[in-house]
Formats: structure tokens, C-alpha cells, sequence
């Protein structure tokens, strides 16, 4: 029996990788063999009324298994940031023990998830969507430059680690400093909970490429533009979908006009997409990076690899 206490560390897997690997399907599968639970590790999944922008998993597609932490905030009026979700994850992690469960984790925004399964103490803003909104705009009037030198003077040691050139990171540091004082420190605490299983997805270039342009002309055909434009009527701003990125980033550009064809918006967003999936790819196959040196890595294209990843599973909560 799983036990959530703090005597016993108690099994969770996860299966992350990049966009269109196949993790959803995955998790399901595993979560139908292993009787299990999933948790969505997708930092814009959370919300609510982004379906097919996000390429959130139907009911259908779901076959019955229980998802915690899907659609739990809204777009509009609320920000959920890495530490909200790490404390809703952690919840949903000892919900799923209750019923004697296993938590599964599925996603691909790798910041997320290191900082679940690495179990950093993360500091948070504590303000209202409507201040931090307004404390941006301020911000995004000042130089790069300008940022730092106000970073400075509000925390030396936190402006010598962060990149100078990388505008959206000076503009949190500096609204965390003019709130906390200071940066407060990213601590790792000794994990004496869980015990991770990680299972990372992987897909030769040509057939992730293909997979990538394939489900962006599905979401197409499913009215994704549409389901843009009806949450900007519903009230989310054009400048609010530039910080959920990609889809929705270049969908409102098409919107305005700035865009002036949809084929040239799935050209773009194609290209779009794959840069994000190297950048995925980079920050959990980083060979320096000691955090992610025990992800165990599967194409699950195919289908022995599928049986390994059984496998590996049974294995692991043979222990428990």
C-alpha cells in the first residue's frame, strides 16, 4: 500500500519530453497499467478555456483516468506562478497516496518539473494579477540596461548570476526585489517524501517534425484561431497571450493584423514550435546538468521500447 507520510518515501513517476513525444498518451497508458493518477505539468494547461491552443488533453483521450491540474486558474484574472504550482502539485501527490494511488506527472515544461523533483523552496510575488500587470508595463519601459543597474542596487549577488540581456528575467528579479527587499534565495530542501521515477520521450528529428506539423494543422482545422479570439473577447488582453508565447502569442499578432495570411501563420508558428522543442530538448539533455543525469530516455515510437518502459515502472515499485 502507498503511504503518504513523511516516514516513508513514497513512488511517483514522470514522463516528460518535448512537444508532440506522445507523453500524454503515454501517462494514460501507464496510469490504466499501474493504476495510477495524472498530474499535468504544463505551465499553460492550468488554465482554463485553452484548449486546443494548448493541445490540452480531451475527456475522451483521457480514457477514464483522473488529471489533476487542468483548467484551475483563469487566464484573465490570475497568474499561476512555478511555486503555486509546486505546492498544487504536492497536493495533488498526497491525494493520489490517499486513495492508494500512483501519481504520475506528465509534461514538458522542464522548469516545473525540476523544480518538483528536485524540491527547490521557491520565493513568490504574493501580489494580485492587476499590481503585477501594472508593475510590467512599468518595467517594460526601461532598458536592459536600466533594469540591471536597478537590480544592482536592490541585490548585487542575484544581478551577477542573472543574464543582463534577457529582459522578461531582469523584469521578475527586480519586481521580487522591490517586493521582498532582496532576491530570496532558490534553496533545495532534502526530499524525505517521494522518490522519482523519471521517464523522458524522445523522437528522431524527421518524425517529431512531421508529428509537429501534422497536430498544427489539426489544431487549425479545430477552430484554434476561433478559440483565440473568443478568449480575447471574454477579456484576455493581447499583451496577456504575448506571455503565454507560441500559439498564442502569434495568433493575436494575426489578429491585429500583423499577420496577414494564415498560411503564413502556420509557417511561422511551425518553425516556432520546433525552436521551442530544441529548447526543451537542451534543458533536460544538458550533459553538465547534474539535476536531470537520472531521466531514463525511451522512443516511444517504439513499441518494445513501450514494454522497457513497463518495465522499468514495475521495477521500480517492486521496492515499495
Amino acid at each position: 500500500m502507498l503511504l503518504a507520510t513523511n516516514m516513508i518515501k513514497n513512488p511517483v513517476i514522470v514522463i516528460l519530453g518535448p512537444t508532440a513525444s506522445g507523453k500524454s498518451s503515454l501517462a494514460v497508458e501507464m496510469a490504466l497499467k499501474f493504476n495510477g493518477e495524472i498530474i499535468s505539468a504544463d505551465s499553460r494547461q492550468v488554465y482554463k478555456g485553452m484548449e486546443i491552443g494548448t493541445g490540452k488533453i480531451t475527456t475522451a483521450e483521457m480514457k477514464g483516468v483522473k488529471h489533476h491540474l487542468l483548467d484551475i486558474a483563469n487566464p484573465v484574472s490570475e497568474r499561476l506562478t512555478v511555486a503555486k504550482w509546486k505546492t498544487e502539485s504536492e497536493e495533488a501527490i498526497e491525494e493520489i497516496l490517499s486513495h492508494d494511488h500512483l501519481p504520475i506527472i506528465c509534461g514538458g515544461t522542464g522548469f516545473y518539473i525540476s523544480n518538483l523533483v528536485n524540491d527547490f523552496s521557491l520565493p513568490d510575488l504574493n501580489i494580485n494579477i492587476d499590481e503585477q500587470i501594472k508593475l510590467e508595463k512599468e518595467l517594460e519601459q526601461k532598458s536592459e540596461e536600466e533594469l540591471f543597474t536597478e537590480l544592482i542596487g536592490i541585490d548585487e549577488r542575484r544581478a551577477n548570476e542573472i543574464d543582463r540581456k534577457n529582459k522578461r528575467r531582469l523584469i521578475k528579479a527586480v519586481i521580487l526585489g522591490r517586493i521582498h527587499g532582496k532576491i530570496p534565495e532558490v534553496k533545495k530542501v532534502a526530499n524525505d517524501k517521494y522518490k522519482y521515477l523519471q521517464i523522458g520521450l524522445t523522437l528522431p528529428d524527421e518524425i517529431l517534425k512531421e508529428r509537429i506539423y501534422k497536430r498544427l494543422i489539426t489544431r487549425f482545422k479545430e477552430g484554434m484561431v476561433a478559440e483565440v479570439r473568443g478568449l480575447h473577447d471574454r477579456g484576455l488582453s493581447f499583451e496577456r497571450m504575448e506571455e503565454f508565447g507560441l500559439e498564442y502569442k502569434y495568433i493575436a499578432k494575426f489578429l491585429k493584423g500583423e499577420i496577414k495570411t494564415e498560411k503564413e501563420l502556420v509557417e511561422i508558428l511551425n518553425n516556432k514550435i520546433w525552436q521551442y522543442v530544441r529548447r526543451q530538448r537542451t534543458w533536460w539533455r544538458n550533459p553538465k546538468d547534474e539535476m536531470n543525469k537520472d531521466i531514463k530516455w525511451f522512443r516511444h515510437d517504439i513499441a518494445e521500447n513501450v514494454l522497457k518502459i513497463e518495465g522499468e515502472i514495475a521495477r521500480f515499485l517492486s521496492d515499495f
